[in-house]
């Protein structure tokens, strides 16, 4: 019995792993470095998908972006992808058949412009499975903080911000601490509560002591638009998704990034509430983003 149970397993193991390889690896177009791409396949695709899908021939070359950017946080998710810190530039990686891709999917997401669709009956970007972020969002990378020092946490950069827990928030570094990047000089960071789930959000480097946090500059978008349908605002898209507040459909916004976790995509947003400067998550496609239209590039 306990021989077909662990055949059984082993199957199941089996089956399950090229799934989750393939997720952790996922190409949008996987063959577009090797062959022409059609025209079909690439309308198969939402518009917005299709701005990751022509940044992802850059990204098999190792192009950088910028750090706590969308494409940022999507690319850094796939483990495929490693930064050339040598990169030459856009114009000198890719092969006259990448180019000739390229071209296509930038004519496709014109087309979709003038037709005022953005295909929404498409191909979504799927989640992102990672073992790296599959209790994270992407972005974050643990690091070390001096013990027995309490930081108190603000939504934003600055002390107007919100702050969660009834103006009490704080992340202990004897507890694993994890770090975004830097903004306007206070340091993003997101830790586990003790209650369960997550906090993310802003501490003063004033109040660090002995350690020094090695991370990027953080380069978020800020396009100021508003909610399409009402939503929760939350604080922790991971696990328990406390409320920050209800957004009615047409709150102002202002849309920052996008996080990828093991379940799903999540826009970050600021807004304010009741008079109170606050950041939080809402679902994706509950903000209206316009036409996201990239700088060309050119050979």
């Amino acid at each position: 019995m306990k021989t077909k149970a662990c055949v059984l397993l082993l199957s199941l193991i089996l089956l399950l792993s090229p799934l989750l390889v393939s997720a952790s690896n996922f190409y949008i177009f996987p063959e577009s470095d090797r062959k022409h791409l059609s025209y079909e396949e690439v309308w198969a695709w939402q518009y917005d998908a299709l701005g990751y899908a022509f940044n992802e021939l850059f990204a098999r070359y190792g192009r950088p972006f910028n750090a706590g950017s969308k494409y940022d946080n999507y690319f850094q998710c796939q483990t495929w992808y490693k930064v050339d810190p040598n990169y030459p530039g856009d114009g000198y990686v890719l092969s006259n058949l990448e180019w000739d891709n390229y071209k296509l999917i930038k004519q496709v997401r014109e087309e979709m412009r003038s037709l005022g669709t953005k295909n929404l009956d498409g191909k979504p970007l799927p989640p992102v499975f990672d073992d790296e972020i599959f209790e994270l969002l992407s972005g974050f990378k643990e690091a070390y903080f001096q013990p027995n020092q309490s930081l108190p946490v603000f939504d934003g950069p600055g002390a107007h911000y919100r702050r969660g827990a009834g103006g009490k928030a704080a992340v202990g570094t004897n507890g694993r601490v994890y770090v975004a990047g830097w903004e306007a000089g206070w340091l993003m960071v997101m830790y586990q509560l003790s209650k369960g789930g997550v906090r993310v959000g802003f501490v003063n480097p004033a109040n660090i002591k002995n350690t020094t946090v090695i991370a990027p500059q953080l380069a978020f978008e800020n396009v100021i638009t508003k909610t399409v349908s009402a939503a929760t605002l939350t604080e922790d898209p991971l696990m328990t998704l406390n409320t920050v507040a209800q957004l009615p459909a047409g709150a102002s916004v202002v849309w920052l990034t996008r996080y990828h976790t093991a379940t799903g995509i999540w826009d970050y947003v600021e807004t304010t509430v009741n008079g109170q400067v606050c950041r939080g998550f809402l679902p994706q496609g509950v903000t209206d983003l316009g036409w996201f239209i990239d700088s060309p590039i050119n050979k």
